[in-house]
């Protein structure tokens, strides 16, 4: 491996380094330690989750949430685009071609997966979050208990009763520019966050300028000593051109250059979306209490494909209800919750022609109309969970989810035997979790985790290739095993978390293609996603010192297989699962000097990604080397300023940062496997806080 320097020489840290430090010191700016202090599980008891927030936030730029997310062992990203997402964990998703499907996504403890199953982690800013927790697999009891598990975003919130102003603002490559403005308050019972983010960028590519505008109200007023009410507004309005993906020749050739057929068309989406929550916690007894959310989400949102112009609204809207407390039972003090939740949304889409090649290459114009739908969705959970501890040391939880999900599709555009109407709704489905939890001391402990999760289909591509619904489709559905622990060693300055799981899936969704733009959805089989996740982070030297050193090393393994899949009287059992990398790794050094200076040095490698169900093309492996360094100091005692640079891509190689799957050429043409990474590229910005 070409950066294997960098992994012997944290080899020696590990190894050698005997300097005594308390957890969680290393750090690079004040208000960073302040924040990852402030880390709260939002997953209830002993189930396993992962948290990152402000300390990993600032390995990477303010536009890189993506980078942030894939430090995470057994979660990675492939981005195409800004706007062009697809999240897997543990190999659960990776076979969607397109978005991000097979988990849910939650804003504030507010659902924001859309009724079919598809999240849109691009629609949030990074510098609006606090924090951001991934549970990985269906043990999530309450949030969900999707096969690929739940990721939950945290906005700021106000620290300490203080009332201050900050600004961050950033510029870079493609014309990057980037800015956040930022009041904060709170008083002991008001709590105000409110943020104004911008973001331009004329892209690495051709035909890929991207726009957004941001606003965001998160605040809550304490009643009284019993009820708090907390308002969230999140509105996000983005432009973004589509480049595509590309084929090898291309890729190698220029892979700035957009897809010709969607820069001939200009393709491009806007997105208009805005989430509002109104919650209420209400507190009946030391050991009894209620959180209680209402909910709406809007989105307008336009694509114009070379192949159609498609125009969708979606309104959802729903309730969560969270019960809590503890009782003795059996003379052993046991928490429990309870609670529900429902989310149900309407979808109106409808297509049109789009004529760009008569528009004298002016790009998209909006021709006849073809296809009007509209879609009802309805999804519901009910959840508890039981945390009983049998000793001092060992712990159990219990968790219940039942999930029932009902899809109604009305074609409003054919008649007759073309009209492609109907409605799927699925038998309840129970999804229990066991978590167990052994702690040998207070440096140490073992845990580990079995738990069944699903999978819907997505309405839209229930259909046959004749357009009609296919009503023998199932959910896909799996159990989760992991077995870990979580050790403090070295006078509690290494913190090492290693994790072993296998998920079997079966009835396993594939996703076909059938046209240019016709795909369905059929049950072929089943797999088994086996890995190994490491987590190892170093404090080298005391927190009090002026010169302070964290190394890191995240580290995945993959051993994903399909092991009964056949597909058009192809056998591909024991072939490996498309769309998964065979292992990753992250790692890096994050430094301070004097207090106010910060160096982060982070290495990533990414394994080959097998293409095809037959394994017959895998792409190529590749090392990226991320540089950000930066100045912060407080002026007065109410001003402070704060400069930062930083390099992505040091050794600026060519690369695939997303891939799509068995995909096919038509017309001759070549296919479309890769999405290129930028290249190697600048930012840096400035900090203005003002404490009033």
């Amino acid at each position: 491996m070409k950066y294997l320097p960098f992994f012997l020489l944290f080899t020696v840290f590990f190894s050698q380094a005997q300097i005594p430090v308390n957890r969680d010191s290393v750090t690079q700016l004040e208000e960073v330690i302040l924040i990852d202090a402030l880390k709260t599980k939002k997953v209830i008891g002993i189930t396993p989750s992962d948290v990152i927030s402000a300390k990993t936030f600032q390995n990477y730029s303010p536009v890189d949430m993506v980078s942030s997310i894939n430090q995470i062992p057994g979660v990675y990203i492939l981005s195409g685009a800004l706007n062009t997402n697809r999240i897997t964990i543990r190999g659960i998703g990776a076979r969607t071609l397109f978005g991000t499907d097979k988990l849910r996504l939650y804003y504030n403890d507010i659902p924001v997966t859309n009724g079919t199953g598809s999240s849109t982690i691009e629609s949030y800013d990074l510098e609006n979050l606090g924090q951001i927790e991934v549970v990985k697999g269906p043990k999530g009891t309450e949030f969900g208990a999707n096969l690929g598990g739940a990721i939950i975003l945290t906005p700021k919130e106000a620290l300490g009763r203080s009332t201050n102003l900050s600004n961050n603002f950033t510029v870079g490559s493609y014309g990057l520019i980037k800015n956040n403005l930022a009041i904060n308050h709170y008083d002991g019972k008001l709590r105000l966050n409110l943020q104004y983010g911008h973001l331009e960028t004329n892209g690495y590519r051709d035909n890929n300028n991207f726009e957004r505008d941001g606003f965001l109200l998160n605040t809550s007023y304490q009643l009284s000593s019993k009820n708090k009410l907390s308002l969230l507004v999140n509105h996000i309005d983005y432009t973004a051109q589509i480049p595509s993906s590309l084929g090898i020749t291309a890729f190698n050739e220029d892979p700035t250059q957009a897809t010709f057929t969607w820069r001939a068309s200009k393709g491009y989406e806007t997105n208009n979306q805005t989430l509002m929550g109104v919650s209420l916690q209400h507190t009946f007894s030391e050991n009894f209490k209620n959180a209680t959310s209402i909910f709406y989400n809007y989105l307008d949102k336009i694509e114009a494909r070379p192949f159609g112009i498609l125009e969708e609204i979606t309104n959802g809207f729903g309730f969560r209800s969270l019960f809590s407390g503890n009782l003795q039972l059996l003379n052993k003090k046991t928490n429990y919750s309870f609670g529900g939740e429902l989310y149900k949304d309407e979808y109106d889409w409808d297509e049109f022609e789009n004529l760009y090649q008569e528009n004298n290459g002016n790009g998209s114009l909006k021709g006849n109309q073809f296809a009007k739908n509209k879609e009802f969705r309805s999804q519901w959970n009910l959840f508890s969970t039981l945390q009983y501890p049998f000793s001092s040391s060992f712990t159990a939880q219990l968790g219940l989810n039942l999930n029932k999900t009902d899809f109604n599709l009305q074609d409003r555009f054919n008649q007759g035997n073309l009209n492609n109407s109907g409605s799927r709704n699925f038998d309840p489905i129970l999804l229990p979790s066991l978590s167990l939890n052994y702690k040998f001391n207070e440096y140490q402990e073992l845990f580990g985790n079995i738990s069944r999760g699903f999978t819907n289909p997505s309405l839209e591509r229930t259909l046959t290739p004749e357009g009609v619904i296919n009503p023998d489709i199932k959910q896909e559905t799996g159990i989760n095993y992991e077995v870990g622990t979580n050790l403090l060693l070295v006078h509690n300055r290494l913190k090492i978390n290693v994790t072993l799981y296998q998920i079997n899936v079966k009835n396993l969704l594939i996703r076909e293609q059938v046209g240019d733009d016709q795909f369905i959805e059929k049950n072929a089989g089943a797999s088994r996603h086996q890995g190994l996740e490491l987590a190892m982070d170093y404090n080298l030297l005391s927190p009090t010192s002026n010169f302070q050193i964290n190394p890191f090393i995240n580290y995945n393994l993959n051993r994903h297989k399909f092991t009964d899949f056949v597909d058009d009287g192809n056998n591909y059992s024991g072939n490996d699962l498309t769309g998964v990398p065979n292992h990753r790794i992250t790692m890096g050094l994050q430094n301070r000097f004097f207090g106010n200076y910060y160096l982060n040095l982070i290495y990533q490698h990414v394994g080959s990604i097998p293409l095809t169900d037959a394994n017959d093309l895998y792409s190529d492996s590749f090392n990226l080397v991320n540089f950000r360094a930066g100045y912060r100091k407080k002026i007065t005692p109410k001003f402070t300023f704060g400069v930062n640079f930083g390099v992505n891509n040091l050794f600026d190689i060519l690369y695939a940062r997303s891939v799509l799957i068995n995909t096919q050429g038509f017309g001759g043409a070549e296919p479309r496997y890769y999405y290129p990474g930028n290249d190697r590229n600048f930012y840096g910005g400035f900090n203005l806080a003002y404490g009033l």
